[in-house]
């Protein structure tokens, strides 16, 4: 599983699914190869809606960035 936490607070945002992982990784934009950290806001949220993102993803990432402009979210694996 893969916990999704705010970069700037640390909380977690959510446990997400290796797929779920994987749409992220293929929709969003990475610094590098290694990148583990993306900058969500309300258009992400709509490109990741169009790209077939599970409701529950969004709204998960929706309730964490709130009224927020934007806010960067950072993964990693447990264990």
């Amino acid at each position: 599983m893969i916990d999704l936490h705010d970069r700037d607070t640390g909380t977690l945002i959510a446990t997400i699914s290796e797929e779920e992982l994987a749409l992220l990784v293929r929709e969003l934009e990475e610094e590098s190869g290694d990148d583990q950290d993306y900058f969500i806001d309300m258009g992400t949220l709509h490109l990741l809606k169009d790209a077939g993102a599970p409701a529950a993803l969004l709204h998960v990432l929706g309730r964490a960035l709130g009224e927020r402009d934007g806010m960067d979210i950072v993964w990693s694996r447990r264990g």
